[in-house]
């Protein structure tokens, strides 16, 4: 069976492609056929504008038909597509996820942040880990960082914070806002056992590829410290050919960082585990539950 997850984040769009096979056991193995990225960045319309414009609305339609194509070509059976703290914000996205359904089949469904949360650690990474820690999921999109925290392999605590990387970028996030995510961390994780960071997103992820560290092994709070001076010294031209960066990756670099760390700094959480999955991981669990079980 071929599923196919959309995620319309406030940075890119991705379509992930996933066969689910069966082993021996009888138990589903995810195997990834295809991850394709398309940097739409509509968080630079929705947070300044508080709408879509015509420009990035004609990226968003081409991107879904090319996504559609790319689904019919791999003979994919059910689509589930969602959209973010962008999507959520603008004010014509019921108009465009209308004209979306009309163009191509394909229907985009806004989610909370509180889903999103839920489908982030649908990938049930946690459990896998020893039960001497408890464990802070951190995913840092364009438009809110989503945060759920475990312990004793129970889910304590799930919420989205609009602070984000292209939020920070155009300067929109409050000392308030800080604030309340830095006495939340504090007050959710204060009496449990010694917490440890399991990081998703786009930036977190490359940060863990130009470590070279070897899959598996955590990143130090340190090390992201070393990162975050690093890139923010460099000029954005200069951190594009110096770091072989993209130009949608190398501006939301640095304030990824600033928000893994200071999420991570509240937590007293001195390392962070970088599992490669994300939302559309997330996304392809939760529609093969729906498929198999209706």
């Amino acid at each position: 069976m071929k599923l196919a997850a959309i995620d319309i984040g406030s940075n890119a769009a991705r379509l992930l492609i996933t066969e689910v096979l069966y082993d021996a056991n009888g138990n589903a193995v995810f195997n990834k056929l295809n991850l394709v990225r398309v940097p739409l960045r509509l968080g630079f319309d929705v947070f300044e504008q508080g709408l879509i414009s015509k420009q990035r609305m004609a990226m968003m339609f081409q991107t879904m038909k090319a996504f559609k194509h790319l689904c019919n070509a791999y003979e994919v059976s059910h689509i589930k597509a969602c959209a973010t703290s962008a999507m959520r914000d603008a004010k014509n996205s019921s108009d465009i996820i209308r004209k979306i359904r009309l163009e191509t089949e394909i229907g985009i469904e806004v989610i909370s942040g509180d889903l999103e949360a839920n489908l982030i650690y649908e990938n049930h990474v946690a459990e896998n880990m020893d039960r001497d820690h408890s464990y802070l999921y951190i995913d840092v999109g364009g438009g809110s960082t989503e945060l759920s925290f475990f312990s004793n392999n129970i889910l304590i605590y799930k919420k989205s914070f609009n602070i984000g990387t292209i939020r920070l970028l155009k300067d929109m996030v409050t000392e308030k806002e800080w604030d309340e995510m830095k006495e939340t961390i504090r007050a959710v994780t204060k009496g449990h056992k010694e917490v440890v960071a399991i990081g998703s997103g786009g930036n977190i992820n490359k940060v863990f590829s130009m470590s070279k560290k070897k899959d598996g092994k955590p990143l130090n709070l340190e090390l992201l410290r070393d990162y975050y001076k690093e890139l923010s010294s460099v000029t954005l031209a200069d951190r594009i050919v110096k770091y072989s960066l993209r130009e949608d990756r190398a501006d939301v670099i640095v304030p990824a960082l600033s928000i893994y760390i200071n999420v991570m700094r509240w937590a007293n959480a001195a390392d962070i585990y970088v599992p490669k999955i994300g939302l559309a991981d997330g996304l392809i669990r939760h529609l093969w539950k729906e498929v198999e079980h209706g």
